[in-house]
């Protein structure tokens, strides 16, 4: 079934996904797909920012070729 929603409504969107989810996965599935997921702690822009400040484009090619 293909469904025509308004994305920029994000409440519509979530709506709309977790009926689909439990529609193909029943409701076990479903939580077990959602709890796959993990939004994490901590800000990773600054975290980068910190770690990354300083370093030339070579030295953090040097860390991804380790």
């Amino acid at each position: 079934m293909n469904k025509t929603i308004n994305i920029k409504d994000p409440i519509e969107v979530q709506k709309v996904g977790i009926d689909a989810l439990i529609r193909e996965l029943g409701a076990v599935g479903t939580i077990n797909f959602l709890q796959l997921y993990d939004r994490g702690s901590g800000d990773y822009t600054k975290e980068r920012h910190a770690y990354f400040d300083g370093m030339s484009v070579d030295d953090i090619a040097k860390i991804i070729n380790r």
